[in-house]
């Protein structure tokens, strides 16, 4: 029986999943979405092409490829019609092809869960998490407390009973807050996407993926966000509401533990964070504004700027244990070729101590970062197409990363198109 390759993101998301996903398709059967919403935003570029995914997995583009939406993945019809029908009219239509199965566990995002994460966060002020108000937790706030609805529901004759009682639960906690809302538009537009969606295959992803494996064929867990945003290990509570690590792979998809085989673990050259919480190596002046400018940093799907900073190495060594990592990704080391010198943050001064960890009062005792000079390359590298065109000075910083981090690097992302992508080893 084979085993189930898992690709995740190391720091706190957009670190260029999809795009690697993509890269890697055509070597898989199956490529299976485990966790998150339609916050996540994986940008694709290709044939001068650019296309943003948010629920649909990463591998639609290949041919051969069957893609999941797993039963750890939280679906807003509306916006997973949205998708369907523009990549439907740039030409791809994966559903036309049966190139698409959705979980008929996977939870729906109501219209009235967003209500809800958009009164909660006005209510929070300045003190809000910083929630891209799609719904997504108060979504799996009634799925862990056994209120939610499926995918699959949507077949049952009660479905719309089902609906309404969870939408008058919904309504009296607004009632609670200061927060005025038309419910009637997007309700409207909701059922309309749920009889599309019913139009799609549903699956018990357990048996469809466990199937795959018991064939032989190879299959790719494809995460959202990052470890550091995990509901459990993540920077609480500046976190999503899923488990974003190798184990949520487990429990999005119904497979065992020791079905796990390669870990990919991708993160940026440098490091960025969305929306509030700790970054302890942030720069808040020209050189962080120089990152996001030249990095084009700003919300795949929300169009927020990113916050940016320079490479955490505690934190990748802390995502790296916890998720088993086997091979490492390295993404966007072009936008560091105008830097004459670099920096790496090896520890953290925390409360009179120098350690290599991330500590568990992060937020309430900011860490200083011990910051590693590191000489730049100062030279485009988007137009590297081979291993031994690598400039000497990033070869020295991959080979000082993996010093550090004990996992070999084995692809390198020069730029945003999927031809930008070197096989290291």
């Amino acid at each position: 029986m084979t085993q189930v390759d898992v690709l995740l993101g190391l720091q706190w998301g957009d670190e260029g999943k999809g795009k690697i996903v993509d890269v890697l398709s055509p070597q898989y059967d199956l490529i299976a979405r485990f966790q998150g919403g339609p916050n996540a935003g994986h940008t694709l570029e290709f044939d001068g092409k650019k296309f943003v995914l948010n629920t649909i997995p990463s591998g639609i583009f290949n041919e051969k490829t069957m893609n999941l939406i797993g039963n750890g993945v939280v679906i807003d019809p509306i916006i997973l019609k949205r998708e369907l029908d523009n990549l439907k009219k740039a030409g791809h239509d994966p559903v036309a092809k049966g190139k698409l199965v959705i979980a008929r566990k996977a939870h729906l995002i109501l219209p009235t869960h967003q209500l809800l994460d958009a009164a909660n966060e006005q209510k929070m002020g300045k003190d809000k998490i910083g929630s891209t108000l799609k719904g997504i937790g108060p979504t799996y706030m009634d799925k862990t407390g056994r209120n939610g609805l499926r995918v699959g529901d949507t077949t049952l004759p009660d479905f719309k009973d089902r609906y309404n009682k969870l939408v008058e639960k919904h309504k009296e906690i607004l009632s609670h807050y200061e927060f005025e809302y038309d419910l009637a538009e997007k309700e409207a537009a909701f059922f309309e996407a749920i009889e599309f969606i019913k139009t799609i295959p549903h699956v018990d992803s357990e048996h469809y993926v466990n199937g795959f494996l018991k064939e032989g064929k190879k299959v790719l867990a494809e995460g959202a966000q990052g470890t550091l945003l995990d509901i459990d290990f993540g920077s609480y509570p500046f976190v999503t509401s899923s488990n974003t690590t190798t184990a949520g792979a487990c429990t999005g998809l119904g497979i065992a533990p020791n079905k796990i085989g390669h870990v990919y673990g991708i993160f940026k050259a440098y490091c960025t964070r969305v929306g509030g919480g700790p970054f302890p190596t942030e720069l808040d002046d020209e050189v962080g504004e120089n990152l996001r400018q030249v990095g084009h940093e700003f919300g795949a799907t929300t169009g927020r700027a990113r916050r940016c900073g320079w490479i955490d190495l505690p934190a990748l060594k802390y995502a790296i244990m916890l998720n088993g990592v086997t091979e490492l990704i390295m993404m966007k080391a072009d936008v560091l070729d105008g830097f004459d010198t670099i920096y790496a943050c090896t520890h953290y001064e925390h409360n009179g101590k120098t350690i290599d960890y991330m500590p568990y009062d992060i937020i309430s005792v900011k860490p200083t970062p011990v910051l590693k000079a590191i000489d730049g390359w100062k030279t485009d590298v988007t137009k590297v197409n081979k291993v031994a065109d690598i400039p000497a000075k990033l070869a020295d910083y991959i080979a000082f990363l993996e010093k550090e981090l004990q996992v070999p690097v084995k692809f390198l992302s020069v730029g945003p198109d999927r031809v930008q992508t070197l096989e290291l080893n």
